[in-house]
């Protein structure tokens, strides 16, 4: 799909074709049309992080708990949606050994535990070792710090995305 294409379609198909840019909250995509047509991929990207900023508390903690754990149970059973296991696989979270799986689960539960969403992380550039340090660093945080940090890292993984989609 072509920048011209994108900003062509009606609204219902650039939801279908952006929707799940933020994983599973095609509100987003769909918000963010009113913005059109886009200049840029990154005046796209603009309006649907200016789409997330605009969101009330309830729905920007929606959109965190549609992310799925990193390297979690839906992982495991190949439950995510085919970015996320694409970018999961890509850290390597899918040649976790048992002991590597055990640590994760521990922690996934602890941060959920903690703040009520899950551990996000935009992985790219990331490994295994470095994705445990991460989540180390992060688990005894304070919730708006946290918040806001998965909050940013949705941001980049979108971001991602959406270079992926108009490469």
């Amino acid at each position: 799909m072509t920048l011209a294409e994108a900003n062509a379609m009606d609204e219902e198909a650039l939801v279908a074709a952006l929707g799940g840019v933020f994983e599973h909250s095609p509100w987003v995509a769909r918000r963010a049309c009113a913005a059109r047509p886009f200049a840029s991929v990154a005046a796209l990207y603009g309006a649907m992080v200016a789409a997330v900023d605009r969101a009330s508390e309830a729905e920007k903690l929606a959109l965190l708990r549609a992310h799925p754990e990193l390297a979690g149970r839906a992982a495991i059973r190949g439950e995510v949606t085919a970015d996320s296991a694409r970018e999961q696989a890509g850290a390597g979270l899918a040649q976790c050994s048992p002991e590597e799986l055990a640590r994760i689960a521990t922690l996934n539960a602890r941060y959920r535990a903690r703040f009520g969403f899950p551990f996000i992380l935009a992985v790219k550039g990331y490994d295994r070792a470095g994705i445990l340090a991460e989540f180390e660093r992060r688990v005894d945080g304070d919730r708006a710090t946290e918040f806001a940090e998965c909050l940013a890292q949705v941001g980049k993984i979108a971001r991602l995305r959406l270079d992926a989609m108009f490469a």
